[in-house]
């Protein structure tokens, strides 16, 4: 029907399983990671210290484009 609402379940609607069963066939399939969890966040904190390190390289760049003192204009040596 549509447009009508239909009131939400708290159960779940898996017929003749149990949650507790459910719970311990999930404790069985684990995985062990490849390395440890500091490495992930090393990893993870040496990338983003990458990213800021070339974020950084472009700081000012649309102020100086927005001026008109981009790389095709030099300043030394120059007399207006």
């Amino acid at each position: 029907m549509a447009g009508t609402l239909w009131p939400m379940s708290l159960s779940l609607s898996l017929p003749s399983v149990s949650l507790p069963s459910v719970v311990a066939a999930a404790e069985g399939h684990t995985r062990e990671l490849p390395m440890s969890p500091y490495a992930f966040g090393a990893i993870a904190f040496v990338s983003f210290l990458a990213l800021l390190g070339i974020l950084w390289a472009f700081r000012g760049t649309a102020q100086k484009h927005a001026v008109g003192h981009g790389t095709h204009t030099d300043h030394q040596g120059s007399h207006h």
